[in-house]
């Protein structure tokens, strides 16, 4: 059965192979023109868009700060097909571009599955036809090829004149129009494939834009060169946050298609027009997950080989007014070297740092990464500097005294022991010892000429455990003071006023940033974040306390007892998973052990039998003592064995061993 926000219709056939995304078409990292590796005024800042309605593309500046101007963001030659119809018939999908001027059609043949161009009078007109919104792309299961669309959006706003909308529904259509190939076994399988995918579309937060590039940050877009402006989004988009690029991956190997592809990113965008003193300006929070490394809280950690961080998440924050454009990036991840913290039933399982491999190379490579694409890092990490988190804090201290690099400086802020007791007021000893390094790294600025007044030259790369609730609470502050330099240069502040007593303004961004901090959890631990009474209110109240801990208790039962299923989902979805339909045996049909089933059904009835000695006493008060401390102590007893067992009654991923990505 479908979930929410996903529809099954009929069934598809075989499909040949497919090139991956490491084609030359596109590279896995995109770099801003003139900017040499390493260099911290070379790299550029993370900086995307500004939402206004009728504002002129986006422009800018070199790396070195020449007066030049970026060409347009979102130029006819690199924009996808906004309208879009899809004909289905037995033999072929066509899906027709209804731009204006536009004769192209996209044949699909559901038995070859060959994509080719085609024109609009080759359409039958015995097709069915319906609107549909964009192609997510294709993905093989055991009954075949399926074909995924998006046929639903709600519009969020335009950045400079340019449409951003959120998918909101999609369907998943079978190129095969039987099912009668598949055998009861195969057909089961394939059904929890599309659950799986159903699960995955239904989360909230794919966003997605025809015209404008919404992979990449303002300042970003700012240093590129007029060849990259003339790609397709597809080709220039970056890989690290096109959620579906697995399932596009048919359309980039055939470039003549890509305005019938569309790259989607999943996170949050929300937009405001609002003002102050009577200035009206645009103020827009873009948070990008990163889709390398993706998974769910308890069950993706730490980095892989490659560098990438767990929960990575780049956010970026926009201020148009007049034709200026402000911009400030932070990002979040996963501390950065090989560790894992499995569940075990436990309601905080203990973290494990992993001896078996270099640490180093990977945290290395990470922060190269970093660097190339941020200039310089300040590393703010949140964890307990005691108790089961303090060696995560103390190996992260060392590593980076080990790595010796000037470009990353290291701040360590026991969040949890300094604002215990609600004494929230002492995230300003934090933010004071972070303010020196946040001027000296600055904000993106372009003027309504597009001129690149001031670059970003690094970004606060924060993190917890969990890089949700303490993150987001850090972040939002660093972005209301960056925001507080930026209106008051951009002249919307008079001098000595602040933001925190503009009521109206203050009310929207307080709100906005704990919607981000939901999104993000939502997304990666299963529910929304804890601690927003304080990102919306500024203070703690009993009411947060009391949903932090409901939050707290779904966060327990999804992380122990659904989790498994949300990862096989996402490794599905992005391809680290590929289904082969002449596997021998399907990693779904895991036989489970007999203490499985045996133990917890021996202490139900232990402690069923308890209760009924209890309430039916004995004929003296000893039998009935006898009675009830034997089955409580069987009761317990069982429990403890459960307990000390706990990796094996906790809902597992299935489909990739996670070992290999520890």
């Amino acid at each position: 059965m479908a979930a929410p926000g996903a529809r099954l219709v009929p069934a598809l056939p075989c499909h040949r192979r497919r090139p991956t995304l490491g084609s030359p078409a596109r590279p896995r990292r995109f770099v801003p023109s003139g900017a040499p590796s390493l260099r911290p005024k070379d790299a550029s800042v993370g900086q995307g868009g500004s939402g206004r309605v009728g504002a002129e593309p986006a422009a800018g500046d070199s790396p070195r700060g020449r007066m030049a101007t970026a060409a347009p963001v979102g130029t006819t030659a690199a924009a996808a097909y906004a309208s879009l119809k899809l004909h289905i018939t037995p033999e072929k999908f066509y899906v027709e571009a209804c731009d204006d001027g536009a004769d192209d059609v996209l044949a699909i043949d559901r038995v070859s599955t060959e994509v080719t161009l085609t024109v609009k009078k080759d359409v039958p007109p015995s097709a069915v036809t319906r609107p549909i919104f964009g192609i997510l792309g294709t993905i093989r299961l055991v009954a075949g090829t399926y074909l995924i669309v998006i046929t639903k959006k709600k519009k969020v706003g335009e950045i400079f004149g340019h449409a951003i909308w959120k998918a909101t529904d999609f369907d998943i259509l079978s190129y095969k129009k039987t099912m009668l190939h598949l055998t009861d076994i195969q057909l089961q399988d394939n059904k929890v494939f599309l659950s799986m995918l159903n699960h995955v579309l239904s989360v909230d937060g794919f966003y997605f834009s025809t015209t404008y590039d919404l992979t990449h940050t303002l300042q970003r877009l700012a240093n590129t060169s007029p060849e990259f402006q003339e790609m397709s989004l597809l080709e220039r988009a970056d890989p690290r946050f096109v959620w579906n690029g697995h399932l596009l991956r048919e359309f980039i190997a055939q470039p003549e298609i890509h305005r019938f592809a569309t790259p989607v990113m999943h996170g949050f965008i929300t937009m405001h027009s609002c003002s102050i003193n009577g200035k009206c300006f645009d103020w827009l929070l873009i948070s990008r997950r990163s889709c390398f490394r993706a998974g769910v809280r308890y069950y993706v950690r730490g980095i892989d080989s490659e560098g990438h961080a767990a929960n990575f998440v780049e956010t970026e924050q926009i201020v148009h007014y007049k034709g200026s454009k402000a911009s400030f990036v932070q990002t979040r991840g996963s501390i950065p070297f090989f560790w894992s913290q499995r569940p075990n039933l436990k309601y905080k399982p203990k973290p494990q740092i992993s001896k078996s491999v270099n640490h180093m190379d990977g945290f290395q490579r990470h922060f190269d990464s970093q660097i190339i694409s941020y200039g310089k890092q300040m590393i703010v990490n949140l964890v307990n500097q005691k108790g089961s988190e303090k060696p995560l804090e103390q190996t992260f201290s060392k590593m980076v005294n080990s790595m010796a690099n000037g470009m990353v400086r290291y701040v360590a802020f026991d969040f949890h022991k300094e604002c215990s007791r609600m004494r929230w007021d002492r995230l300003q000893i934090l933010m004071d010892q972070l303010a020196d390094q946040q001027d000296e790294f600055s904000y993106f600025l372009v003027d309504s000429e597009g001129k690149t007044v001031t670059q970003q030259e690094g970004t606060f790369r924060s993190n917890c455990m969990d890089c949700l609730d303490r993150t987001n609470v850090i972040q939002s502050l660093l972005a209301r003071r960056s925001l507080q330099a930026q209106l008051q240069r951009l002249g919307v502040l008079h001098v000595g006023q602040r933001i925190e007593e503009q009521a109206d303004f203050e009310k929207i961004y307080k709100n906005a940033w704990a919607d981000n901090a939901n999104a993000c959890a939502k997304q990666y631990a299963g529910t929304g974040a804890l601690k927003t009474d304080y990102t919306r209110t500024g203070k703690r109240t009993q009411w947060g306390l009391i949903m932090d801990g409901w939050n707290s208790l779904i966060r327990y039962y999804k992380n122990n007892f659904s989790d498994g299923f949300r990862q096989d989902a996402i490794d599905l979805f992005l391809g680290n998973y590929s289904v082969d339909e002449v596997e021998p045996a399907s990693p779904l049909h895991v036989k489970k052990d007999w203490k499985f089933l045996a133990l917890p059904i021996i202490m139900v009835v232990a402690f069923s039998m308890c209760i009924i000695c209890l309430l039916m006493a004995g004929d003296t008060w000893t039998e009935t003592l006898a009675y009830v401390l034997f089955w409580g102590s069987a009761s317990f007893g069982t429990f403890a064995i459960i307990l000390y067992n706990g990796k094996d009654f906790v809902d597992a991923p299935k489909l990739v061993q996670k070992e290999k990505m520890d």
